[in-house]
């Protein structure tokens, strides 16, 4: 009876098992490899980028072990895959084209992370459009997984800032730590602190969603228990963060600014952070799903013939067209260098513009085709102007752009920003900004123009010049900033602002309607 079973279940497996697959898949295998090489060569400058990210910021070196650790978990699942028999798809070319269509709206709009995101997402585009719904649900996770190789964050620093100077502020105080804020700085009796963009937790954020994703795929079979680790991945770093700012500056507190000051600062910090994530870990383990049996034991043959070779030809140069007419069409949008002539916005309405203003402050705008500068009286009103005007932008002069500030650190330090609306002649929403510098401080209002729209929110403006872009009305654009200095009373500031704003606004719509475009011999 016992030599019966075992023949039974010998003869079961041996017609389980897979014949004919492994030759399909080695075809697949062979044009899905093509593929990607092509597409990833046409857009190899956003792949370059991408790489470049990983190479000169700490935060994004995981991004060199996110292909290696997917291809390892495709080689775990190579068991189910060879059950399935690979056939192209129609959706897989969908997804490229939707794919396409976000690349080249980040490339209208320079916003190089949806370009990013986009090529990224041609390679679990063309695994479907090649090998099939049934492959690419079995490789779901790791094709999923590379999209954490995309340097993405920097737009969740301002809230992690803010979160974590909240936190801290009200941590001190609820422990008798007397405070002062401003914005992101604030003094105690031992001394001053700012919370800054290595403050934030971003950098412990990114590591354990990362590492967390994993670990909750490698050790949990429940879609439920998946989630929930993945959201305490999330939670639990920033909640971490939190209390790292609080303890650093208390222990900065107690030993009179002589510990937690200098490297030892960040040694405290990621110290803590790894007992925490590793706290986390341990916790997860005990909640571990037993690995599911191999599919060669367990599983029937997939019904259903392999495609043929003409087939996955056929499939593999469809992929390759239609991720790449975008890269095409994006050339034909490039309407080439120009040089720029705008000039200074002439006084009106009892506005001068002073030459002889000592003003040290200077917007740090990158890239503008031309700009100007000017401080204007007007009695005992002084304000500054500053227009930036944008055109044929790109990487690195671009008018949205992170590293475009008000704030010049070290000479000007942001002590707090908010979004408001204002009438100056027609409805602007704007963001303000009040600066300190030494001795001085500054009342800064700042917002785009972008055709008739004059807006502050920096997502909008990027939709509105990928809009004109595509639609083939160029990305002309501008900047404009306005500063007044003040004393205790930043109203009196925003009075002269306003005034400034409405009075001067026929000269500044002059000035830019004016503005001259010469193209290069």
């Amino acid at each position: 009876m016992k030599l019966e079973t075992e023949e039974i279940l010998r003869v079961a497996v041996s017609d389980a098992a897979p014949k004919a697959m492994p030759a399909a898949w080695r075809q697949t295998a062979t044009a899905i490899a093509a593929t990607l090489a092509v597409i990833l060569a046409v857009y190899w400058e956003t792949v370059a980028s991408t790489v470049a990210l990983w190479v000169n910021s700490e935060t994004y070196t995981h991004g060199f072990f996110i292909l290696p650790l997917s291809l390892y978990l495709v080689w775990r699942q190579r068991h189910e895959l060879a059950r399935i028999a690979p056939r192209p798809d129609l959706l897989g070319f969908f997804v490229l084209g939707g794919a396409g269509f976000a690349w080249i709206t980040g490339a209208a709009a320079q916003v190089q992370v949806l370009e990013q995101y986009a090529v990224t997402a041609m390679i679990p585009g063309a695994v479907l459009a090649l090998a099939g719904r049934r492959a690419a649900l079995a490789m779901a996770f790791p094709l999923a997984f590379l999209l954490l190789a995309v340097p993405f964050g920097e737009a969740f620093l301002p809230p992690l800032m803010s979160w974590t100077a909240d936190f801290t502020v009200g941590a001190l105080r609820l422990t008798g730590v007397p405070v002062y804020r401003e914005g992101n700085l604030f003094a105690i009796p031992t001394g001053t602190w700012s919370v800054v963009e290595a403050c934030s937790g971003l950098r412990y954020l990114i590591a354990s969603v990362t590492v967390g994703a994993l670990f909750a795929y490698l050790n949990y079979q429940r879609a439920w228990k998946r989630a929930v680790f993945i959201a305490l991945s999330i939670a639990v770093p920033i909640a971490a963060n939190f209390v790292r700012a609080y303890m650093i500056v208390m222990i900065g507190h107690v030993s009179n600014m002589k510990l937690a000051v200098g490297v030892d600062h960040f040694i405290y910090g990621w110290v803590f952070f790894g007992v925490v994530i590793g706290l986390l870990f341990w916790l997860g383990s005990f909640g571990r799903d037993p690995a599911p049996q191999a599919a060669s034991e367990v599983r029937p043959v997939a019904q259903g013939r392999p495609a043929s070779s003409a087939a996955i030809a056929a499939a593999a140069f469809g992929c390759v067209a239609i991720a790449s007419v975008w890269s095409i069409y994006a050339a034909q949008l490039d309407t080439g260098p120009a040089q720029v002539r705008l000039a200074t916005p002439a006084g009106a309405s009892g506005w001068l513009s002073d030459p002889t203003s000592d003003m040290s402050w200077r917007p740090r705008y990158a890239g503008a085709a031309a700009s100007t500068f000017q401080v204007y009286r007007k009695g005992e009103r002084t304000v500054a102007l500053y227009v930036g005007y944008y055109r044929d932008q790109r990487q690195g002069a671009e008018l949205v752009n992170f590293m475009n500030r008000v704030d010049t650190k070290p000479a000007w330090i942001n002590v707090g920003t908010d979004v408001r609306s204002e009438d100056l002649g027609a409805p602007v929403e704007l963001r303000q900004t009040h600066l300190r510098g030494r001795g001085e401080r500054l009342l800064v209002w700042e917002w785009y123009r972008i055709g008739r729209n004059e807006l502050s929110n920096p997502f909008l403006a990027k939709a509105l010049l990928a809009r004109d872009k595509l639609l083939g009305r160029g990305d002309e654009s501008a900047a404009i900033i306005l500063a007044a200095p003040y004393e205790a009373r930043p109203e009196l500031a925003a009075e002269s602002l306003r005034q400034f704003a409405r009075e001067m606004r026929p000269s500044l719509d002059a000035a830019l309607a004016a503005v001259e475009l010469r193209k290069p011999q």
